[in-house]
C-alpha cells in the first residue's frame, strides 16, 4: 500500500512508517503533521486517482528532526588567481509517516 501526495511544489511517494524531506516547517519533535492534498492510493486490490486529489483523504506523520546539512559551492580558475567559497544550508524537516487515511468508500 503506498500513496502520493503533493506538498508546496513536490510530490512524495510513501508508504506507512517511510521517512520523508519536506520543506521547512516550524514544528516541535513529536508534533503531528497531516498533508490532505493526496493524488493517488494504491493497495493490492484497490487504486484510485484523484482529480487532481482524492476528497476527504489524508497522510499523518509525526515530526522526527529537523536535519540540515551545508554544501560547499567552490569556484576556482587556475593560473588566474580566482578562487571563491560559497556555503548553503537548506532547511528541511523530516517527517515519518504513521498512517494513510481515506474516505468511506461510495
Amino acid at each position: 500500500m503506498y500513496a502520493v501526495f503533493e506538498d508546496g511544489s513536490r510530490q512524495y511517494r510513501v508508504q506507512e512508517g517511510d521517512v520523508v524531506k519536506v520543506d521547512f516547517r516550524p514544528a516541535e519533535l513529536g508534533a503531528s503533521v497531516e498533508f490532505d492534498r493526496v493524488l493517488l492510493y494504491q493497495t493490492e486490490a484497490d487504486t484510485r486517482i484523484g482529480q487532481p486529489i482524492i476528497e476527504g483523504a489524508r497522510i499523518v506523520g509525526e515530526v522526527v528532526e529537523h536535519p540540515t546539512t551545508k554544501l560547499y559551492i567552490q569556484h576556482f580558475r587556475r593560473r588566474k588567481n580566482y578562487r571563491r567559497l560559497r556555503g548553503h544550508r537548506q532547511p528541511y524537516t523530516s517527517v515519518k509517516i504513521q498512517k494513510i487515511e481515506l474516505p468511506a468508500s461510495k
